[in-house]
């Protein structure tokens, strides 16, 4: 129990004293974008290309390359949800309706995953030093998945996002990146509030 304690009270000595300004900056960016999200405001996207410019950064200092590499596709990702939600966001439905996942994007997002996973787990274990290779590529593919729901605004993007939010958490403790796992703890938590929300806002369409 004191070994335990002792740990405990390292790892909060770490967190208060030895993490960057710049991880600090990844923290508040990366919340404030999803949790604007969460409450369906289009200032997520601006804020959130910021949050994956400095976890561009923060990533490949850490040897998460997959990590890394997803950051660049969240950038893109953002430029685009960013298009979508401007060009409905005068549409009476819903600022851009809320959507439900279909049985084939289901299917299609599995064989994805598994794929990715297999091909970039490899890629990554054979060919780098990165860290966690096979978990590292399957929480990416999960959040490639997830990103693309995101932005088409479908709930279900919220409940994929809790998954792999929680992987995530252990990942980036075991770094030693601990802002950025307890970031990712209240992502949980935000994800869990923002598939309430959207789950009433379908509901509320389909009346």
């Amino acid at each position: 129990m004191l070994l335990f304690a002792d740990a405990l009270k390292e790892s909060f000595l770490q967190f208060f004293t030895q993490t960057k300004p710049l991880e600090w900056a990844g923290v508040i960016t990366g919340i404030l974008c999803v949790w604007l999200a969460a409450k369906n405001n289009i200032l997520s996207w601006p804020i959130a290309i910021i949050s994956v410019i400095i976890y561009t950064i923060i990533f490949f200092e850490a040897k998460l390359y997959a990590d890394m590499g997803l950051q660049v596709y969240f950038f893109f990702m953002n430029l685009y949800g960013w298009y979508f939600w401007s060009n409905n966001k005068n549409l009476e439905e819903a600022k851009s309706p809320v959507l439900s996942i279909t049985k084939k994007e289901i299917l299609l997002s599995i064989l994805a995953v598994i794929a990715f996973t297999y091909i970039l787990g490899n890629l990554l274990h054979y060919n780098t030093d990165a860290s966690f290779p096979f978990i590292d590529s399957f929480c990416t593919a999960c959040s490639l998945v997830a990103q693309v729901f995101l932005a088409r605004k479908v709930m279900e993007n919220w409940l994929i996002w809790i998954f792999v939010d929680i992987i995530y958490v252990g990942v980036y403790f075991s770094k030693e990146l601990y802002p950025t796992a307890l970031m990712y703890a209240l992502y949980v938590y935000i994800a869990a509030v923002g598939y309430t929300d959207w789950r009433k806002i379908y509901r509320t369409q389909h009346d």
